[in-house]
């Protein structure tokens, strides 16, 4: 998540009531996640610390000065503190689009603009937003999100819901919400979260070599060659269900080729893809994976991180690099 909550009170009265009452929720979600915060050398200093949360501190520590030192990521007070939330995710995104379309609803504020989710500190607040666009005949996903960036403008804090993830999955994520501060295009939601997988991934492979961990780096390839069989089985999803929609079929025939089409994400990723499946969840995967392969390239062609990162700035700039909507397919 990279909404930015800094200023968004003194707007809230340019909309309307639940415009107010999302902003309220926000300010207050992330206000509580600061005040939760501790700086890691205190905890590492005192003596009722758990052990296994020390050790988990203490690894994190690493990876954030690598964070900086090597991949050119913000050197700044982001992740040097820490925050117990006592609960499973910090946010819970809801992801929706029309029954008959696989691109996103967006719902636009003041300052912040034009968004292609709304992001929620309360599960029960997320699932009654959900309700709310279901009810005007939208498909929604809800998704727990462990972390969230605020673009640089707070310290972001290490949080419980994913500390204690693996250390290559730990690496990979400090690295994807460090880069939110790096690059950011204000309304291209895929662009910052494309940008950002393709720094994650590039940064751990680095982090790992130079830890020489050559089994926990082959690990972590195949979780990513995994993931990216999920997007491309998703895109390919997007595409032949763009040109069922745009047919002129009957609504019966319509959802009849969606819902196959669910059953085939299903059957190909089972452990990926739940039950109740809909053109919200295309959404929420594509979000985060449609622009990966173009920036992967760009990197390739950068031949260092720095001048990637220049790069994609100038893409953030001049919104040069979009994503086209999803057109026919070849079946596969």
């Amino acid at each position: 998540m990279t909404r930015v909550f800094l200023a968004l009170a003194c707007t809230a009265l340019l909309g309307g009531c639940d415009t107010i009452g999302y902003y309220r929720q926000a300010i207050g979600g992330h206000l509580g996640v600061m005040a939760a915060a501790r700086p890691i050398d205190a905890l590492l200093a005192d003596p009722a610390t758990p052990p296994d949360l020390r050790q988990r501190l203490e690894v994190a520590q690493r990876i954030r000065a690598f964070a900086s030192h090597s991949l050119g990521l913000p050197d700044n007070g982001s992740y040097l503190s820490y925050a117990d939330i006592g609960r499973s995710y910090v946010v819970y995104n809801v992801f929706a689009a029309a029954e008959f379309s696989v691109e996103p609803h967006r719902e636009c504020f003041p300052v912040t603009g034009c968004v292609a989710y709304r992001g929620f500190f309360s599960e029960a607040d997320a699932r009654r937003h959900a309700e709310k666009l279901k009810a005007q005949g939208l498909d929604v996903y809800v998704g727990g999100v462990p972390a969230y960036s605020t673009l640089g403008w707070f310290d972001d804090p290490l949080l419980s819901t994913f500390i204690r993830y693996s250390d290559g999955q730990l690496a990979r994520l400090i690295f994807h919400e460090l880069a939110h501060q790096v690059v950011y295009a204000k309304g291209n939601t895929t662009f910052n979260e494309s940008f950002a997988v393709v720094v994650e991934e590039e940064g751990v492979k680095r982090w790992l070599v130079a830890e020489g961990r050559p089994q926990e780096l082959e690990a972590f390839r195949t979780a990513q060659a995994r993931r990216k069989a999920l997007a491309a089985s998703v895109k390919a999803a997007r595409a032949r269900l763009a040109a069922v929609y745009a047919s002129g079929a009957s609504p019966e025939a319509l959802r009849a080729a969606k819902e196959a089409e669910f059953a085939r994400l299903r059957a190909e990723h089972p452990q990926r893809v739940p039950a109740q499946a809909s053109n919200g969840f295309l959404v929420a995967i594509a979000l985060y994976n449609e622009l990966v392969p173009q920036l992967e390239q760009v990197l390739r062609e950068s031949g260092s991180l720095e001048a990637f990162y220049a790069r994609a700035r100038d893409f953030a700039r001049s919104d040069a690099l979009r994503v086209k909507p999803p057109g026919p397919a070849a079946s596969r």
